[in-house]
């Protein structure tokens, strides 16, 4: 059975959020019964899905909050507390590619864990009453009213609905929002452009250009925007699709059965390709950014927590604090290939030493001028990923790692190049600090977790029954300026939940995974959705594993994101 998804175009990772509807005309099915339907003026439906509180006993409890008596000058802590944990640039003359501070973690899952986010979750950074942090009043939201009025947009069930969105369309059904993206039952793929005067050699195989988005006036064709929000994202998401399109092909060459006609054939390699990615979720994803043992121990002993009453819902806990422990991993550069990093075997000259961080942005739909871009509208060839500069987690190059999950931001995120710049044009004067929230991606994680009323890292250690962090280990390690700013403001005692969970792992885990109330709110609340989704792997009758799946040329079975970018035909 098809299962419906939602495509989402207007919206930005960390920006604003604009609905989409879905043909009314799509028919409801089990799979739907847990959302929520609304009809607007015109008729036609959109989906939305619960989010609601981890621990309800807390948000309830104003001691388990920070302090609601003088917001201004909470707001004023939050945002002097999220300044200190950007790390200044780096001096002239220091390497990029080489500062303190790497993790055991390939790149590869700072950027998975963003795709995955916008598979699970989408509307709590939206621009409106209940998430719009710019406000000048901004204060604590009461629990009942964020539960009752903000709600997710997407499917929190690891379905990949960020890539299929509602499917094709097929002959004699009624017309998809997503049907354009698809070549009968294949993703479309964009071709990268080999323009004259683009600079640089080919990446191998060399022959193989369809390696980006498929685009229309440099814009995304995808299920979901945030997807092309960076160069990296963007190359992940097209090795989605090739996933796609290969499980189509092998339907057709070894289950033939499952290929008599397009929306049987279509459905088998869908399934086929969710069941993959959710493996990997679970044994590869979680193993590497949990505490060993934790995401195995939550698999099959089940969750201690996150327990729906009724309808799974997203935990507020989870989307809006401790997810968002990748942007701690995010790298300032990268080797990205052999053109934006170290030369290749042949010995080639690159073009830049690395790929800075701002010029990921560059080449995507929401790029901006820059002289490298040109006139292209699709990816340069020059910029195509070299996986295997992201995914090997036994390389002896240091900076093949992400940052440390730790309290520090790599410089460009105080910056962001494409967040605050419509607002600055329009008001360069009088939006200031309005801009400078949209920009700084620390002081808007912490101000979005005071409006929305997410309890501090204490009372949540306390209700898991986790030795919570001591004064001590608050302030290890921390420059002089960000423990000024822990002491004065009462931090030490009430630390906001996204801040502590980086700070767990920083100073319980060395940085290289989320401590354990991290590791146990992500492991539980994704586990958790995988279960009480009924057409996820884990409820599959006799069990399923990659043994039973598509396999590489080799005939091994996909096992780690390597091998799944592999089975695309991509180097990884």
């Amino acid at each position: 059975m098809r299962k419906f998804g939602q495509v989402l175009t207007d919206i930005k990772h960390g920006g604003h959020a604009v609905e989409e509807t879905a043909p009314a005309a799509v028919a409801l099915s089990a799979e739907r019964e847990s959302l929520t339907l609304l009809a607007d003026a015109a008729g036609e439906v959109t989906f939305e899905t619960p989010f609601d509180y981890l621990f309800a006993d807390l948000a309830n409890d104003p001691a388990s909050h920070l302090p609601a008596d003088d917001p201004a000058a909470v707001v004023a802590a939050l945002k002097a507390l999220g300044d200190a944990m950007v790390e200044e640039p780096l001096a002239a003359g220091e390497d990029p590619l080489q500062p303190a501070g790497n993790s055991t973690i390939p790149p590869v899952y700072t950027y998975w864990g963003q795709f995955l986010d916008h598979d699970l979750t989408a509307n709590t950074d939206r621009n409106s009453e209940i998430s719009d942090i710019t406000k000048p009043d901004l204060a604590p939201l009461d629990p009942s009213f964020v539960v009752e009025n903000l709600k997710n947009l997407r499917q929190p069930t690891v379905n990949l609905d960020s890539v299929y969105g509602d499917g094709p369309t097929f002959a004699g059904q009624p017309p998809t929002q997503a049907g354009s993206f698809y070549s009968g039952i294949k993703f479309k793929i964009g071709t990268a452009s080999t323009n004259a005067g683009i600079g640089g050699v080919r990446i191998p195989p060399v022959d193989d250009l369809k390696r980006d988005l498929p685009r229309v006036n440099k814009i995304a064709q995808i299920a979901d925007a945030r997807n092309d929000e960076n160069l990296i994202i963007a190359q992940l998401h097209t090795a989605f699709l090739r996933f796609h399109n290969a499980a189509v092909d092998w339907v057709r060459d070894y289950e033939p059965e499952h290929a008599t006609n397009p929306v049987q054939h279509f459905e088998r390699a869908q399934q086929l390709t969710r069941w993959q990615h959710q493996w990997l979720v679970i044994n590869d994803f979680l193993d590497t950014m949990a505490l060993p043992g934790i995401a195995d121990e939550v698999l099959y002993r089940g969750a201690e927590h996150y327990y729906p009453m009724g309808d799974p819902f997203m935990p507020l806990e989870f989307s809006v604090a401790a997810y968002r422990f990748g942007h701690t991993m995010v790298r300032a550069a990268y080797d990205h290939n052999r053109n934006f990093g170290r030369p290749g075997p042949e010995g080639n000259t690159p073009l830049l030493p690395n790929s800075p961080f701002n010029l990921l942005f560059a080449f995507t739909g929401n790029g901006f001028p820059n002289p490298f871009l040109g006139q292209a509208d699709v990816l340069p060839f020059n910029w195509i990923i070299e996986w295997d500069r992201f995914v090997d987690k036994g390389s002896s190059v240091p900076d093949h790692f992400a940052r440390k999950i730790d309290t520090q931001l790599a410089p460009p995120l105080k910056d962001l190049v494409n967040e605050g710049n419509l607002v600055e044009e329009a008001d360069p004067d009088k939006k200031v600090d309005i801009v400078a929230i949209l920009k700084g991606l620390a002081r808007r994680n912490l101000l979005r977790g005071y409006l929305l009323s997410i309890p501090t890292g204490q009372s949540v250690a306390e209700a898991m029954g986790i030795a919570p962090l001591t004064p001590e280990e608050l302030t290890q390690g921390g420059s002089d300026t960000l423990k000024q700013v822990l002491t004065d403001n009462g931090f030490l005692e009430r630390t906001p939940l996204w801040y502590y969970v980086l700070k767990e792992a920083e100073v319980r885990a060395n940085g290289n995974s989320l401590g354990e109330l991290g590791s146990r709110i992500v492991c539980e609340t994704i586990i958790g959705q995988l279960r009480y989704d009924q057409t996820s792997y884990l409820n599959v009758p006799g069990g399923w594993d990659p043994g039973k799946g598509v396999r590489l040329p080799d005939g091994k079975p996909v096992v780690t994101i390597g091998g799944f970018i592999r089975f695309g035909g991509i180097p990884a």
